[in-house]
């Protein structure tokens, strides 16, 4: 996800600048693939983003098209899914995903110009570029989120998802919730702007500092079980798939749950076939459960 607004362009990825001649591009990628590649010590995600980044700039005709997209990228859509297209029956979505990042986003923005923005500024490149972390961060979780909510949604009327979820006193929000024929799921939506790694059941990595996003997602997740008085078969993180090495990462049972980590895309398959020891449900718990989510969920 190239065009996030935290991730290092496709120009940084390869070390070179935006203007750099095709031969000079070239070596530099022939150089990166050597220093990244991991049978030569180098980290496995970071050689994904280096071949990912070949792919958008390597020709004359994708390095321009890449160059348009970075000056008009879409950060501005509406903090709801995108219309899924064609006439096949789509799952049932409940809440708008994304849109109090956004709006958080909207508020750092205009804290750290010192004034209020319309959108059409707030989400103009170069402002975006130039906020504050924790604004970008807002930004990219929300763009995160709508990208989930859209891939669930084209999953088809067998699903139900349920977007922005309140979970905890202190305002805290479950991203999503997915019930589907192969269990009930919590979900989040995360981008850390570059790679992670993974230890005793946690994400590390520089971008992650001391946040605890697994442990976060668990808890979360248990507050509107007991809420909803319904049972979690799993747990999911998703993140841009270029910040994985495998499309998904299976991190075991993390206090009692089942945890998995996959790259965006893979996402509908994981929620169609079901994760390692995850707890089925199935017949008249399926409708149980839908009712009770629907009667007991607090959407932000």
């Amino acid at each position: 996800m190239f065009d996030s607004p935290l991730s290092a362009s496709a120009y940084e990825v390869l070390g070179v600048a935006p203007d750099v001649a095709e031969d000079d591009l070239r070596r530099a990628y022939r150089m990166r693939l050597r220093e990244t590649h991991p049978d030569t010590g180098g980290d496995a995600a970071v050689f994904i983003r280096v071949q990912r980044a070949w792919e958008l700039i390597g020709t004359p005709e994708g390095r321009a098209a890449y160059d348009r997209s970075r000056s008009e990228p879409h950060w501005a859509a509406p903090g709801e899914a995108r219309a899924a297209t064609g006439t096949r029956p789509r799952a049932r979505m409940h809440g708008r995903p994304g849109e109090w990042r956004r709006q958080r986003y909207l508020e750092l923005v205009a804290e750290h110009a010192g004034h209020r923005m319309t959108e059409a500024e707030a989400y103009d490149p170069a402002v975006v570029r130039s906020a504050p972390w924790e604004a970008r961060r807002m930004l990219a979780d929300a763009l995160a989120e709508e990208e989930t909510a859209l891939a669930v949604q084209e999953l088809g009327m067998g699903f139900t998802a349920w977007h922005a979820v309140a979970a905890g006193p202190d305002a805290e929000v479950l991203d999503h919730v997915v019930l589907s024929p192969s269990g009930l799921y919590a979900l989040t939506s995360e981008d850390f702007g570059e790679p992670v790694r993974f230890r005793q059941g946690e994400v590390i990595g520089p971008t992650v500092g001391g946040s605890t996003p697994v442990a976060d997602l668990l808890r979360r997740m248990r507050y509107v079980a007991k809420s909803a008085r319904v049972r979690f078969g799993g747990a999911i993180l998703i993140l841009p798939d270029e910040h994985l090495a495998e499309p998904a990462t299976v991190l075991g049972t993390v206090r009692s749950m089942p945890v998995i980590v996959v790259r965006r895309s893979a996402l509908r398959s994981v929620l169609r076939t079901g994760i390692p020891g995850a707890r089925p449900i199935g017949g008249n718990e399926l409708y149980d459960v839908r009712t009770r989510m629907q009667q007991t969920a607090h959407l932000v």
